[in-house]
């Protein structure tokens, strides 16, 4: 049997890039799952066809991850269709890159309310049910950016770095619900990011990387499926790097 057969996901930020390979995922392994997207219907619809055509049940939400009661509205519907919620992967986010100094106000504002403000308002809709049910687990994709910073992203790395904050807390906040906090922290994953670098850019990527090459995002979905799996019910307050060895 599958490792999540009928567990009930919500993928934030699920219709393209990392997400939309962390939803596949979980599906794949028998879980039904709700994902979220702020613009992207079309690419959303494919995401949700893909699942049910494995045999999985899919909804999707279009919910913009700045807007705190947003989160609330998402989960309730959740609820409403399926009864429960078992995973919540926090993965909507964006980059908004520049150097400190030509960083705005705006710029800033905008990374932290996507990536970090969204993970409080649906951390903290999402546990409810998942205390009520005294199981669950809560993923949040951060990144290697958030352990050691990257030049140009201060804003995207003070999210990041914010979101293992959220991890650890809640995981000593939720642990005697029996609810897991966990986080992924992965480094330079194929999407449309990487795809943009010119050659001089992306053999500079090489060269601080041991294994010598970017991560698809199948590779980061895969450590998310086990840790909403049993394999993984000994953990929490972990931050998993998946970064072909940089951090290390």
């Amino acid at each position: 049997m599958p490792s999540l057969q009928d567990k009930i996901a919500l993928v934030t930020g699920g219709s393209r890039g990392i997400g939309r390979s962390i939803a596949i995922a979980l599906a794949d392994e028998g879980a039904h799952v709700a994902i979220t997207y702020r613009s992207a219907a079309s690419s959303a619809e494919e995401v949700l066809k893909t699942i049910r055509a494995k045999g999985r049940k899919a909804s999707g939400h279009q919910s913009d991850a700045r807007q705190f009661d947003e989160a609330q509205k998402v989960v309730d519907a959740v609820v409403k269709e399926f009864g429960r919620l078992d995973v919540l992967v926090n993965n909507a986010g964006i980059t908004k890159d520049t150097l400190l100094m030509r960083m705005t106000e705006q710029d800033w504002d905008d990374v932290i309310d996507t990536n970090l403000k969204s993970a409080f308002a649906f951390s903290k809709a999402g546990c409810r049910p998942m205390m009520g049910q005294r199981e669950g687990r809560i993923i949040n994709i951060s990144s290697i950016a958030g352990v050691i910073g990257n030049a140009g992203q201060t804003n995207y790395a003070a999210s990041k770095a914010g979101l293992i904050g959220i991890t650890k807390t809640l995981a000593k906040e939720l642990a005697s619900r029996n609810i897991q906090v966990n986080a992924v922290a992965p480094g330079f994953v194929d999407t449309d990011m990487t795809e943009k670098l010119n050659p001089q850019q992306k053999e500079a990527l090489m060269n601080i990387i041991p294994l010598k090459r970017t991560a698809k995002p199948e590779e980061i979905a895969s450590v998310v499926v086990f840790l909403a799996s049993p394999a993984s019910s000994y953990m929490t307050g972990q931050v998993l790097c998946v970064d072909g060895g940089i951090v290390m």
